[in-house]
């Protein structure tokens, strides 16, 4: 990577591809976690450091985070993490990349080179992202759906363990937040249990989640909703037709149907009863055990009745 531009002044910023990061006499670098960040450092003489050792090093630790020497970089601190500009160590461009930047990466960085004499200090700050944490009092989430008499599928989620108290939100496939019932909140101790319940009438990804700003947390949990507005209805002596499918490819994909209180029988997607009897009356479930998130199907068989029911697929 060439420098585009290199001026010094009382303070010194390095301009790498078009980006101006920190300079080395006290402005911070700046870092969303996860991201990766340069440490620039130089020794403003533009002059080729190829052969010339130059060490990196985090305030308050032993290992150092990066070593350049005679051709040769690597970090005993960070293996994996940390990289050098080859290109550019030439023009005297000793900065260094870390990668995948880290909560625990924040502090003061020091750009030594030994046989100048020479030391560079730098700060590295890190803004924490929410995301799971497995850290105490984490929420822990728990999701399951109901059937709904009016036809729509109520959305049950199960918050435990929790410290500090989360806010709890559903929200659909496109993020954005569903109207929920009033939450039901207890506490144990210090930490708090909480239930918060929707009703959706689409079919659709639906996804509770659960945030803890206060320790960087955000956990979530996703449930496959679809809903069919009408059962089978068949005379007897008729053959029925039960649908079952996904959007998706399901060519290698294992079925189990079931009629509630008996036993399961192998099928692929919808599966036809032929010569129906009243005793073929009943829930019918397809289920895809072999797929994350599990789903199934449930779709209720009316033979020589009218009657109505809802099809949910998890």
């Amino acid at each position: 990577m060439a420098f585009l531009s290199l001026l010094f002044m009382s303070s010194c910023f390095l301009t790498l591809s078009g980006l101006t990061f920190g300079d080395q006499s006290g402005k911070p670098v700046i870092v969303k976690e996860g991201d990766y960040a340069i440490l620039p450092c130089s020794l403003g003489t533009n002059e080729n450091i190829e052969f010339m050792r130059f060490e990196w090093k985090k305030e308050g630790t032993e290992e150092e985070v990066y070593i350049y020497d005679n051709g040769v970089g690597y970090s005993p601190a960070l293996p994996g993490r940390v990289s050098h500009f080859r290109d550019d160590l030439k023009h005297g461009n000793a900065s260094i990349r870390i990668n995948n930047v880290q909560l625990e990466d924040k502090g003061n960085y020091t750009c030594n080179f030994p046989n100048r004499g020479k030391t560079f200090r730098i700060k590295l700050v890190v803004e924490p992202i929410l995301k799971v944490r497995n850290v105490s009092g984490a929420a822990e989430l728990y999701v399951t759906s109901h059937d709904q008499i009016n036809g729509g599928v109520l959305l049950q989620c199960d918050v435990k363990n929790a410290h500090p108290k989360p806010t709890v939100e559903w929200q659909d496939s496109n993020n954005e937040i569903i109207p929920s019932e009033e939450p039901q909140v207890s506490k144990q101790g210090d930490r708090f249990y909480i239930t918060l319940k929707a009703t959706v009438k689409k079919s659709g990804r639906y996804r509770c989640v659960a945030k803890q700003e206060e320790i960087n947390h955000q956990a979530q949990k996703e449930i496959y909703v679809y809903i069919y507005g009408k059962p089978v209805i068949v005379k007897e002596g008729d053959d029925a037709i039960l649908p079952c499918s996904l959007d998706t490819n399901i060519e290698f994909v294992m079925f189990e149907w079931t009629k509630e209180g008996t036993e399961k029988k192998h099928g692929d997607a919808s599966i036809t009863i032929k010569n129906t009897k009243v005793t073929d009356t009943g829930k019918y479930i397809c289920s895809f055990p072999h797929l994350q998130p599990q789903r199934k199907a449930e779709i209720f068989l009316l033979v020589g009745e009218c009657h109505h029911k809802t099809l949910i697929i998890l």
